[in-house]
Protein backbone atom coordinates (compact mmCIF):
# COMPACT_ATOMS: atom_id res chain seq x y z
CA UNK A 1 0.00 0.00 0.00
CA UNK A 2 1.04 3.81 -0.70
CA UNK A 3 2.52 5.48 2.23
CA UNK A 4 0.41 8.18 1.12
CA UNK A 5 -2.35 6.30 1.67
CA UNK A 6 -1.71 4.47 4.49
CA UNK A 7 -4.78 5.07 7.26
CA UNK A 8 -3.25 5.84 10.23
CA UNK A 9 -4.26 9.64 9.48
CA UNK A 10 -6.84 9.49 6.68
CA UNK A 11 -10.66 10.30 7.22
CA UNK A 12 -13.17 8.29 5.48
CA UNK A 13 -13.76 10.02 2.98
CA UNK A 14 -10.26 9.77 1.77
CA UNK A 15 -10.23 5.71 2.35
CA UNK A 16 -13.75 5.66 0.57
CA UNK A 17 -12.06 7.93 -2.63
CA UNK A 18 -9.32 5.52 -2.73
CA UNK A 19 -11.59 2.39 -2.69
CA UNK A 20 -14.10 3.93 -5.22
CA UNK A 21 -10.82 4.52 -7.18
CA UNK A 22 -9.33 1.58 -6.61
CA UNK A 23 -6.08 2.59 -5.64
CA UNK A 24 -6.41 0.80 -2.56
CA UNK A 25 -8.85 -2.40 -1.74
CA UNK A 26 -10.49 -3.33 1.65
CA UNK A 27 -8.67 -6.45 1.85
CA UNK A 28 -5.14 -4.90 1.77
CA UNK A 29 -6.80 -2.47 4.21
CA UNK A 30 -7.76 -4.67 6.49
CA UNK A 31 -5.31 -7.10 6.36
CA UNK A 32 -2.58 -4.00 7.30
CA UNK A 33 -4.80 -3.32 10.35
CA UNK A 34 -5.15 -6.78 11.66
CA UNK A 35 -1.12 -7.21 11.04
CA UNK A 36 -0.66 -3.82 12.99
CA UNK A 37 -3.25 -5.72 15.99
CA UNK A 38 -1.16 -8.81 16.33
CA UNK A 39 2.09 -6.92 16.09
CA UNK A 40 1.06 -3.76 18.78
CA UNK A 41 -1.81 -5.25 20.42
CA UNK A 42 -0.33 -8.47 21.51
CA UNK A 43 -1.24 -8.26 25.39
CA UNK A 44 -4.74 -8.03 24.36
CA UNK A 45 -4.71 -4.02 25.66
CA UNK A 46 -6.85 -2.23 22.95
CA UNK A 47 -8.73 -5.28 21.71
CA UNK A 48 -10.74 -7.40 23.93
CA UNK A 49 -11.86 -9.55 20.65
CA UNK A 50 -10.54 -9.53 16.97
CA UNK A 51 -12.60 -10.69 14.69
CA UNK A 52 -9.92 -11.40 11.98
CA UNK A 53 -11.89 -14.53 9.71
CA UNK A 54 -15.04 -12.25 9.52
CA UNK A 55 -12.89 -8.90 9.08
CA UNK A 56 -11.38 -10.69 6.05
CA UNK A 57 -14.91 -12.08 4.35
CA UNK A 58 -16.27 -8.81 4.99
CA UNK A 59 -13.15 -6.63 3.23
CA UNK A 60 -13.70 -9.56 0.21
CA UNK A 61 -17.78 -8.82 -0.35
CA UNK A 62 -16.97 -5.22 -0.32
CA UNK A 63 -14.02 -5.10 -2.37
CA UNK A 64 -16.51 -7.32 -5.03
CA UNK A 65 -19.39 -4.53 -4.97
CA UNK A 66 -16.62 -1.81 -5.00
CA UNK A 67 -15.48 -3.37 -8.67
CA UNK A 68 -18.96 -3.65 -9.61
CA UNK A 69 -19.84 -0.51 -8.69
CA UNK A 70 -22.29 -1.39 -6.19
CA UNK A 71 -21.03 -0.40 -2.55
CA UNK A 72 -23.16 -0.13 -0.41
CA UNK A 73 -22.51 3.04 1.05
CA UNK A 74 -19.23 5.39 1.09
CA UNK A 75 -17.90 3.64 3.77
CA UNK A 76 -18.22 -0.20 2.66
CA UNK A 77 -15.16 -1.87 3.23
CA UNK A 78 -13.91 0.43 5.47
CA UNK A 79 -12.76 -1.04 9.08
CA UNK A 80 -13.82 0.28 12.07
CA UNK A 81 -13.57 -0.91 15.83
CA UNK A 82 -16.68 -0.86 18.21
CA UNK A 83 -16.82 -1.00 22.28
CA UNK A 84 -16.75 -4.19 24.18
CA UNK A 85 -20.29 -3.15 25.06
CA UNK A 86 -22.30 -3.64 21.92
CA UNK A 87 -23.85 -7.43 20.97
CA UNK A 88 -22.68 -9.09 18.30
CA UNK A 89 -24.79 -12.13 17.21
CA UNK A 90 -23.39 -15.44 18.58
CA UNK A 91 -21.19 -13.91 21.26
CA UNK A 92 -21.29 -12.82 25.00
CA UNK A 93 -21.01 -9.00 25.56
CA UNK A 94 -18.79 -8.49 28.32
CA UNK A 95 -18.43 -4.51 28.83
CA UNK A 96 -15.10 -5.21 29.63
CA UNK A 97 -15.61 -7.20 33.16
CA UNK A 98 -14.66 -10.68 34.27
CA UNK A 99 -18.34 -10.89 35.58
CA UNK A 100 -20.38 -11.78 32.47
CA UNK A 101 -17.81 -13.93 31.29
CA UNK A 102 -17.91 -15.88 34.92
CA UNK A 103 -22.03 -16.01 34.85
CA UNK A 104 -21.83 -17.03 31.18
CA UNK A 105 -24.53 -14.75 30.17
CA UNK A 106 -26.89 -15.15 27.76
CA UNK A 107 -25.24 -15.51 24.07
CA UNK A 108 -26.67 -12.35 21.57
CA UNK A 109 -29.40 -13.26 19.80
CA UNK A 110 -28.91 -10.10 17.15
CA UNK A 111 -26.03 -7.37 16.65
CA UNK A 112 -26.25 -4.48 18.54
CA UNK A 113 -28.94 -1.99 16.18
CA UNK A 114 -25.91 0.75 15.57
CA UNK A 115 -23.92 -2.75 14.75
CA UNK A 116 -26.42 -3.76 12.52
CA UNK A 117 -26.71 -0.62 10.51
CA UNK A 118 -23.12 -0.35 9.83
CA UNK A 119 -22.66 -3.60 8.72
CA UNK A 120 -25.88 -3.40 6.54
CA UNK A 121 -23.80 -0.36 5.29
CA UNK A 122 -20.68 -2.48 4.54
CA UNK A 123 -18.57 -1.60 7.53
CA UNK A 124 -15.53 -3.82 8.35
CA UNK A 125 -16.18 -4.53 12.00
CA UNK A 126 -12.65 -5.72 13.13
CA UNK A 127 -12.87 -6.66 16.54
CA UNK A 128 -14.44 -5.25 20.18
CA UNK A 129 -12.38 -2.47 21.98
CA UNK A 130 -10.83 -2.83 25.89
CA UNK A 131 -13.08 -0.08 28.44
CA UNK A 132 -13.88 1.02 31.49
CA UNK A 133 -15.41 -2.03 33.51
CA UNK A 134 -19.57 -1.48 32.59
CA UNK A 135 -18.27 2.16 31.08
CA UNK A 136 -18.09 3.73 34.86
CA UNK A 137 -15.17 6.06 35.00
CA UNK A 138 -13.91 8.74 32.52
CA UNK A 139 -10.28 7.08 32.84
CA UNK A 140 -10.05 4.38 31.17
CA UNK A 141 -7.91 2.24 33.38
CA UNK A 142 -9.44 -1.58 33.68
CA UNK A 143 -7.50 -4.18 35.92
CA UNK A 144 -9.39 -7.24 34.04
CA UNK A 145 -7.06 -6.26 30.41
CA UNK A 146 -4.82 -3.68 31.41
CA UNK A 147 -5.27 -0.20 30.17
CA UNK A 148 -4.99 1.57 26.78
CA UNK A 149 -2.58 4.77 27.03
CA UNK A 150 -3.19 7.67 24.81
CA UNK A 151 -0.39 7.98 21.51
CA UNK A 152 1.23 11.25 23.51
CA UNK A 153 3.99 10.91 26.13
CA UNK A 154 4.54 6.89 26.00
CA UNK A 155 7.05 6.88 27.93
CA UNK A 156 4.90 8.35 31.03
CA UNK A 157 2.34 5.83 29.91
CA UNK A 158 -0.69 7.96 30.71
CA UNK A 159 -4.41 7.34 30.43
CA UNK A 160 -6.17 7.17 26.94
CA UNK A 161 -9.40 8.52 28.66
CA UNK A 162 -12.43 6.29 28.89
CA UNK A 163 -14.71 4.70 29.13
CA UNK A 164 -13.78 3.95 25.62
CA UNK A 165 -10.24 3.75 26.02
CA UNK A 166 -9.66 1.33 23.37
CA UNK A 167 -11.66 2.78 21.17
CA UNK A 168 -9.69 6.07 20.84
CA UNK A 169 -6.35 4.00 21.12
CA UNK A 170 -7.57 1.77 18.28
CA UNK A 171 -7.86 5.42 15.95
CA UNK A 172 -4.90 7.05 16.85
CA UNK A 173 -2.67 3.66 16.70
CA UNK A 174 -4.16 3.48 13.19
CA UNK A 175 -5.52 0.12 13.64
CA UNK A 176 -8.94 1.01 12.55
CA UNK A 177 -9.65 3.73 10.66
CA UNK A 178 -12.44 4.97 12.63
CA UNK A 179 -14.16 3.45 16.37
CA UNK A 180 -17.79 3.35 17.76
CA UNK A 181 -18.02 4.36 21.61
CA UNK A 182 -20.56 5.53 23.94
CA UNK A 183 -20.98 8.26 26.24
CA UNK A 184 -22.42 8.98 29.24
CA UNK A 185 -20.27 11.60 30.80
CA UNK A 186 -17.67 12.31 28.13
CA UNK A 187 -17.30 8.35 27.17
CA UNK A 188 -16.63 9.22 23.73
CA UNK A 189 -15.20 12.67 24.31
CA UNK A 190 -12.70 12.35 26.79
CA UNK A 191 -10.55 9.55 24.93
CA UNK A 192 -11.00 11.87 21.89
CA UNK A 193 -9.77 14.61 23.54
CA UNK A 194 -6.64 12.63 24.79
CA UNK A 195 -5.86 10.72 21.84
CA UNK A 196 -5.86 13.67 19.51
CA UNK A 197 -9.12 12.90 17.73
CA UNK A 198 -12.59 14.15 16.55
CA UNK A 199 -15.35 12.59 19.02
CA UNK A 200 -19.11 13.23 18.67
CA UNK A 201 -21.85 13.00 21.36
CA UNK A 202 -25.23 12.73 19.47
CA UNK A 203 -28.50 13.68 21.33
CA UNK A 204 -29.50 10.55 23.10
CA UNK A 205 -32.43 9.86 21.43
CA UNK A 206 -31.06 9.85 18.37
CA UNK A 207 -29.36 6.08 17.75
CA UNK A 208 -31.08 3.72 18.87
CA UNK A 209 -29.29 1.74 21.78
CA UNK A 210 -31.00 -1.78 21.82
CA UNK A 211 -28.17 -4.09 22.28
CA UNK A 212 -25.84 -2.17 23.95
CA UNK A 213 -25.50 -2.79 28.06
CA UNK A 214 -26.49 0.17 29.62
CA UNK A 215 -24.70 2.44 32.16
CA UNK A 216 -27.31 5.06 32.64
CA UNK A 217 -30.14 4.97 30.30
CA UNK A 218 -31.42 8.49 30.71
CA UNK A 219 -27.85 9.48 30.10
CA UNK A 220 -26.33 6.81 27.57
CA UNK A 221 -25.36 7.94 23.62
CA UNK A 222 -23.47 6.09 20.97
CA UNK A 223 -21.25 7.99 19.12
CA UNK A 224 -18.21 8.02 16.80
CA UNK A 225 -14.16 8.32 17.20
CA UNK A 226 -12.63 9.47 13.95
CA UNK A 227 -9.55 11.70 12.48
CA UNK A 228 -11.82 14.44 10.93
CA UNK A 229 -15.28 15.63 11.47
CA UNK A 230 -16.60 14.41 8.87
CA UNK A 231 -16.14 10.84 9.78
CA UNK A 232 -18.35 11.22 12.59
CA UNK A 233 -20.47 12.75 10.55
CA UNK A 234 -21.13 9.80 8.18
CA UNK A 235 -20.90 6.96 10.95
CA UNK A 236 -23.48 9.23 13.08
CA UNK A 237 -25.98 9.66 9.76
CA UNK A 238 -25.85 5.52 9.58
CA UNK A 239 -25.62 4.36 12.93
CA UNK A 240 -28.77 6.95 13.14
CA UNK A 241 -30.96 4.89 10.06
CA UNK A 242 -30.72 8.29 8.04
CA UNK A 243 -31.31 7.72 3.94
CA UNK A 244 -27.49 6.61 2.70
CA UNK A 245 -28.26 7.96 -0.24
CA UNK A 246 -27.31 11.62 1.53
CA UNK A 247 -23.90 10.43 2.62
CA UNK A 248 -23.11 10.38 -1.54
CA UNK A 249 -23.41 13.77 -2.40
CA UNK A 250 -21.13 16.91 -2.25
CA UNK A 251 -23.38 18.79 0.25
CA UNK A 252 -23.66 16.22 2.51
CA UNK A 253 -19.65 15.33 2.65
CA UNK A 254 -18.61 18.90 3.47
CA UNK A 255 -21.76 19.50 5.35
CA UNK A 256 -20.84 23.53 4.41
CA UNK A 257 -23.46 25.14 3.00
CA UNK A 258 -23.04 29.05 1.36
CA UNK A 259 -25.22 30.83 3.73
CA UNK A 260 -23.84 28.72 6.60
CA UNK A 261 -19.91 30.03 5.84
CA UNK A 262 -21.25 33.64 5.15
CA UNK A 263 -22.72 33.76 8.94
CA UNK A 264 -21.41 34.92 11.92
CA UNK A 265 -21.43 31.97 13.97
CA UNK A 266 -21.72 33.17 17.92
CA UNK A 267 -20.28 30.69 20.63
CA UNK A 268 -21.74 31.22 24.37
CA UNK A 269 -18.65 30.64 27.16
CA UNK A 270 -19.87 30.03 30.12
CA UNK A 271 -18.57 32.29 33.23
CA UNK A 272 -18.80 29.22 35.44
CA UNK A 273 -17.29 25.82 36.25
CA UNK A 274 -16.04 24.88 32.50
CA UNK A 275 -12.66 27.04 32.56
CA UNK A 276 -12.16 26.43 36.05
CA UNK A 277 -8.67 24.37 37.13
CA UNK A 278 -7.39 24.37 33.48
CA UNK A 279 -3.82 23.71 33.28
CA UNK A 280 -1.41 25.63 31.31
CA UNK A 281 -1.36 23.79 28.26
CA UNK A 282 -4.91 23.32 28.05
CA UNK A 283 -5.94 27.12 28.80
CA UNK A 284 -2.94 28.43 26.48
CA UNK A 285 -4.90 25.85 23.40
CA UNK A 286 -8.30 27.27 24.58
CA UNK A 287 -6.96 30.94 24.40
CA UNK A 288 -5.18 30.41 21.11
CA UNK A 289 -8.14 28.60 19.08
CA UNK A 290 -10.61 31.02 20.41
CA UNK A 291 -8.89 33.69 19.40
CA UNK A 292 -8.30 32.00 15.79
CA UNK A 293 -12.00 31.55 15.63
CA UNK A 294 -12.89 35.10 16.18
CA UNK A 295 -9.99 36.26 13.73
CA UNK A 296 -11.98 34.09 11.44
CA UNK A 297 -15.61 35.42 12.07
CA UNK A 298 -16.91 33.82 15.16
CA UNK A 299 -18.55 35.94 17.49
CA UNK A 300 -17.39 34.34 21.42
CA UNK A 301 -19.11 35.91 24.37
CA UNK A 302 -19.02 34.89 28.10
CA UNK A 303 -22.79 33.51 29.06
CA UNK A 304 -23.89 33.56 32.57
CA UNK A 305 -24.38 29.97 34.12
CA UNK A 306 -24.48 29.98 37.65
CA UNK A 307 -26.41 26.46 37.12
CA UNK A 308 -23.72 24.74 36.71
CA UNK A 309 -22.84 24.55 40.00
CA UNK A 310 -26.13 23.14 41.21
CA UNK A 311 -25.06 19.59 39.13
CA UNK A 312 -22.55 18.91 42.26
CA UNK A 313 -25.62 19.09 44.26
CA UNK A 314 -27.75 17.13 41.96
CA UNK A 315 -25.16 14.27 41.75
CA UNK A 316 -23.72 14.21 45.64
CA UNK A 317 -25.48 11.00 46.32
CA UNK A 318 -24.45 9.40 42.93
CA UNK A 319 -26.97 11.13 40.66
CA UNK A 320 -29.02 9.24 37.76
CA UNK A 321 -26.06 7.16 36.62
CA UNK A 322 -25.98 5.65 40.18
CA UNK A 323 -29.40 4.98 40.34
CA UNK A 324 -30.02 3.48 37.17
CA UNK A 325 -26.51 1.51 37.34
CA UNK A 326 -27.44 -0.23 40.62
CA UNK A 327 -30.93 -1.48 38.94
CA UNK A 328 -29.08 -3.53 36.24
CA UNK A 329 -26.03 -4.48 38.32
CA UNK A 330 -27.91 -5.31 42.02
CA UNK A 331 -28.20 -8.74 41.26
CA UNK A 332 -24.35 -9.64 39.53
CA UNK A 333 -23.30 -7.51 43.03
CA UNK A 334 -24.91 -9.77 45.50
CA UNK A 335 -23.18 -13.04 44.60
CA UNK A 336 -20.11 -11.56 42.64
CA UNK A 337 -19.18 -7.98 43.62
CA UNK A 338 -15.43 -9.93 43.99
CA UNK A 339 -14.83 -9.88 40.57
CA UNK A 340 -16.21 -6.39 39.53
CA UNK A 341 -13.13 -3.72 39.38
CA UNK A 342 -13.29 -2.36 43.29
CA UNK A 343 -13.58 1.70 41.91
CA UNK A 344 -16.47 0.65 39.69
CA UNK A 345 -18.61 -1.33 41.75
CA UNK A 346 -18.09 0.92 44.77
CA UNK A 347 -19.98 3.61 42.43
CA UNK A 348 -22.88 1.47 41.76
CA UNK A 349 -23.22 0.41 45.02
CA UNK A 350 -24.46 4.35 46.07
CA UNK A 351 -27.43 3.63 43.64
CA UNK A 352 -28.59 1.17 46.37
CA UNK A 353 -29.31 4.11 48.63
CA UNK A 354 -31.32 6.03 46.22
CA UNK A 355 -35.04 4.45 46.14
CA UNK A 356 -37.85 5.35 43.96
CA UNK A 357 -39.07 8.80 45.24
CA UNK A 358 -35.00 9.62 45.17
CA UNK A 359 -35.08 8.81 41.56
CA UNK A 360 -38.18 10.58 40.33
CA UNK A 361 -36.75 13.71 42.39
CA UNK A 362 -33.53 13.44 40.25
CA UNK A 363 -35.54 13.29 36.82
CA UNK A 364 -37.89 16.51 38.00
CA UNK A 365 -34.81 18.41 39.39
CA UNK A 366 -33.03 17.48 35.76
CA UNK A 367 -35.80 18.20 33.79
CA UNK A 368 -35.76 21.83 35.42
CA UNK A 369 -32.49 22.43 35.14
CA UNK A 370 -32.46 21.28 31.20
CA UNK A 371 -35.04 24.13 30.99
CA UNK A 372 -33.67 27.36 33.06
CA UNK A 373 -30.52 26.45 31.04
CA UNK A 374 -31.94 25.90 27.48
CA UNK A 375 -33.57 29.47 28.16
CA UNK A 376 -29.97 30.99 28.44
CA UNK A 377 -28.36 29.33 25.72
CA UNK A 378 -30.89 29.40 23.05
CA UNK A 379 -29.02 32.94 21.33
CA UNK A 380 -26.16 31.16 20.74
CA UNK A 381 -25.19 28.64 18.14
CA UNK A 382 -23.02 26.12 20.34
CA UNK A 383 -21.23 26.54 23.81
CA UNK A 384 -17.70 26.48 23.42
CA UNK A 385 -15.12 24.91 26.21
CA UNK A 386 -12.58 22.61 26.85
CA UNK A 387 -13.11 19.32 26.88
CA UNK A 388 -11.36 18.34 29.52
CA UNK A 389 -9.23 21.34 31.68
CA UNK A 390 -6.04 18.91 31.85
CA UNK A 391 -4.13 16.77 29.46
CA UNK A 392 -3.85 13.12 30.19
CA UNK A 393 -2.71 12.18 33.67
CA UNK A 394 -0.02 9.30 34.69
CA UNK A 395 -1.41 5.89 35.24
CA UNK A 396 0.65 5.45 37.93
CA UNK A 397 -0.64 7.82 40.63
CA UNK A 398 -4.14 6.93 39.63
CA UNK A 399 -3.61 3.31 40.47
CA UNK A 400 -1.59 3.90 43.80
CA UNK A 401 -4.60 6.40 45.35
CA UNK A 402 -7.93 6.09 45.51
CA UNK A 403 -8.31 9.42 46.72
CA UNK A 404 -6.07 10.71 43.29
CA UNK A 405 -8.30 8.31 41.17
CA UNK A 406 -11.49 10.04 42.13
CA UNK A 407 -10.50 13.47 42.04
CA UNK A 408 -8.58 13.25 38.76
CA UNK A 409 -12.09 11.46 37.78
CA UNK A 410 -14.57 14.08 38.81
CA UNK A 411 -12.32 16.76 36.91
CA UNK A 412 -11.93 15.15 33.97
CA UNK A 413 -15.79 14.48 33.74
CA UNK A 414 -16.75 17.75 34.67
CA UNK A 415 -17.20 19.52 31.30
CA UNK A 416 -18.54 16.58 29.21
CA UNK A 417 -21.60 15.54 31.76
CA UNK A 418 -22.72 18.66 31.40
CA UNK A 419 -23.88 18.11 28.20
CA UNK A 420 -25.14 14.67 28.77
CA UNK A 421 -27.05 16.35 31.87
CA UNK A 422 -28.43 18.75 29.65
CA UNK A 423 -29.42 15.75 26.78
CA UNK A 424 -27.27 17.74 24.04
CA UNK A 425 -25.03 17.07 21.35
CA UNK A 426 -21.72 17.71 21.79
CA UNK A 427 -18.23 17.66 19.42
CA UNK A 428 -14.63 17.39 20.98
CA UNK A 429 -12.01 18.77 18.17
CA UNK A 430 -8.72 18.15 18.69
CA UNK A 431 -5.96 21.05 19.40
CA UNK A 432 -2.57 21.16 19.92
CA UNK A 433 -0.56 24.21 20.85
CA UNK A 434 2.91 22.62 19.55
CA UNK A 435 3.51 19.91 17.19
CA UNK A 436 4.93 17.22 19.73
CA UNK A 437 2.60 19.22 22.33
CA UNK A 438 -0.12 17.21 24.76
CA UNK A 439 -3.19 16.44 22.98
CA UNK A 440 -6.45 18.72 23.74
CA UNK A 441 -9.89 18.66 23.29
CA UNK A 442 -12.16 21.78 22.70
CA UNK A 443 -15.56 21.24 22.17
CA UNK A 444 -18.53 22.41 20.70
CA UNK A 445 -21.82 21.88 22.51
CA UNK A 446 -25.75 22.37 21.90
CA UNK A 447 -29.39 21.10 22.70
CA UNK A 448 -31.18 18.33 22.25
CA UNK A 449 -31.60 17.57 17.99
CA UNK A 450 -29.53 20.04 17.05
CA UNK A 451 -27.11 17.54 15.71
CA UNK A 452 -26.79 18.37 12.23
CA UNK A 453 -26.22 21.94 12.92
CA UNK A 454 -23.58 21.09 15.34
CA UNK A 455 -21.65 19.02 13.11
CA UNK A 456 -21.89 21.72 10.05
CA UNK A 457 -20.37 24.28 12.27
CA UNK A 458 -17.80 21.28 13.74
CA UNK A 459 -16.57 21.14 10.13
CA UNK A 460 -16.08 25.07 10.15
CA UNK A 461 -14.26 25.14 13.37
CA UNK A 462 -11.91 22.76 12.07
CA UNK A 463 -11.01 24.25 9.29
CA UNK A 464 -10.19 26.98 11.50
CA UNK A 465 -8.14 25.11 14.25
CA UNK A 466 -6.52 22.78 11.44
CA UNK A 467 -5.25 25.67 9.64
CA UNK A 468 -3.03 27.26 12.32
CA UNK A 469 -1.43 24.03 13.66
Amino acid sequence: MAKDTDPQHLSLHTLSAALKQRQITSADLTEQMLERIAKNDSAGVVFTAVFEAQAREAAQQADQRWSAGTPLSPIDGIPISIKDLFDVEGLRTLAGSRVLDHVQAPVAQADATAIARLKQAGAVILGRTNMTEFAYSGLGINPHHGTPLSPWDRGTQRVAGGSSSGAAVSVSDGVAAAAIGTDTGGSVRIPAAFCGLTGFKPTASRVDQTGAIPLSPSLDSIGPIGHRVSCCQWLDALMAGEDQKTLWTTAAATALAKGENASRPVLGVPKQLVTEGMDETVAQAFAQATEALQRAGFVVQEVDLPELYELATMNASGGLTAAESWQWHKGYLQHEQARYDPRVAVRILRGEAIDAQAYQRLLDQRQDWITRVHTKISAFDALWMPTVPVVPPAVAPLLESDEVYAQTNLLVLRNPSVINVLNGCALSLPFQVDHDGAPVGLMLASVANQDAALLRLGQRCEAVLTAMQ
